[in-house]
């Protein structure tokens, strides 16, 4: 542009990641479907170490962060080539509430002894300071699933880069158009791709990002050892959902406000968390490290485990399922699940899509009062699986 102005997000995430401007070219970069490339080229050598379709969404999702990024099969791929980096027996400073399978996986290194773990309240500044004695990585979640605590990202890098610490920030529930860790000094940013980037539940992928050319190269390395690869046709859709992002944030966001505000009224609701509430502990911070308060809302019936499950059977337009991020509207009792037992028992987490205002609502007030007239005895839920 002739002023050489920054490109705002939902404008990068329309126009980058576009390949060679030569004419004649396809608008969006094609899928390459390809294991071998011949030898002597400008290409990757295998189709384990690089595709075209990858590096085209490597280049939106870098745009949008403000770094490199290296895209993975899933989310948790791109997780484990972040921790594969702690060195041996290295301290790992992570959320007690975040992201359960993150929290497995450090689990189960820490009880191996491949790392040390230490969890601590992110909202608890003081607590995480004092925990980074010596550590070699600070993990934080902001906002955090499921509960939607924020942590205060350039205070606790800061002082995780003073204790020689990396800091990683998974980005997943804000999205780089709500927020931009690398802008708030941390190290890394990760994403589970399969929510929000692309949103449309179809595809699983994960994203690394970084400012510092080694440490993504070592990604990348890391990503063709062990073979956690996305595939091609993957990537070229995640790159398309992508590309309505900050639409999609927009609408999914302004309605999932309103019906945090609505659900704070109801009287069959304990408790609302949502970061643009005004009496959410985190709101101030949300307004000075955000630029909008999310598409997630997590909410607590009256009634405990057994009414919040009737309200789970009784919607009728959401979608009882686990995961988040697509256009669809989704809600989960998210302590079913092993591993979710700090969780409240009766907490709801509502993935809000893009559906109107008003027949979620509906949907929702009907859901409500059919559980409390009802208020079935808690009953087994499935098991198996894994959270999302």
């Amino acid at each position: 542009m002739a002023d050489h102005r920054p490109l705002d997000p939902s404008t990068l995430a329309v126009t980058a990641g576009r390949g060679a401007r030569r004419p004649g070219d396809p608008l969006s970069v094609p899928v390459v479907l390809a294991s071998t490339y011949r030898a002597e080229g400008d290409g990757p050598p295998y189709g384990r170490d690089g595709n075209p379709t990858w590096t085209a969404l490597e280049e939106a999702i870098g745009a949008l962060e403000g770094g490199t990024a290296v895209v993975f099969s899933s989310g948790m791929a791109a997780v484990s080539a972040v921790i594969d980096g702690v060195p041996a027996g290295g301290l790992v400073v992570a959320p007690l509430a975040a992201y359960h399978g993150v929290r497995r996986l450090l689990t189960d290194a820490h009880a191996r002894g491949r790392l040390t773990l230490q969890t601590v309240e992110t909202a608890r500044g003081g607590d995480v300071i004092a925990a980074l004695r010596g550590a070699a990585l600070l993990w934080l979640e902001s906002p955090a699933n499921p509960l939607l605590d924020l942590a205060d990202i350039p205070g606790l890098a800061g002082a995780a880069h003073a204790a020689g610490a990396r800091v990683v920030v998974d980005n997943t529930l804000a999205t780089p158009i709500a927020q931009r860790p690398l802008e708030l000094v941390a190290d890394i940013v990760v994403h589970s791709v399969t929510k929000l980037l692309s949103g449309h539940s179809d595809l699983l992928m994960g994203a690394a990002v970084t400012r510092e050319p080694a440490l993504a190269t070592a990604l990348a390395s890391r990503r063709a050892l062990t073979g956690g690869v996305p595939g091609p046709m993957e990537a070229f859709l995640a790159l398309r959902g992508l590309r309505t992002l900050a639409l999609r944030l927009e609408r999914a966001g302004g309605t999932a406000g309103e019906l945090a505000r609505r659900l704070e009224r109801h009287p069959l609701v304990e408790r609302v968390r949502y970061p643009g509430l005004p009496d959410h502990p985190g709101h101030e911070l949300a307004r000075r490290q955000m630029q909008g308060f999310g598409t997630m809302v997590a909410f607590e019936v009256a009634g405990g485990a057994a009414a919040a499950d009737a309200v789970c059977a009784s919607v009728e337009l959401i979608v009882p399922a686990t995961s988040l991020g697509g256009v669809e509207t989704l809600i989960e009792r998210r302590a079913r699940w092993p591993g979710e037992e700090r969780t409240p028992p009766a907490l709801l987490r509502l993935s809000v899509g893009l559906e109107h205002v008003d027949d979620l609502w509906a949907d929702l007030e009907a859901a409500l009062e059919a559980a409390a007239a009802a208020n079935p005895p808690g009953r087994a839920m499935a098991g198996g699986g894994e959270a999302r």
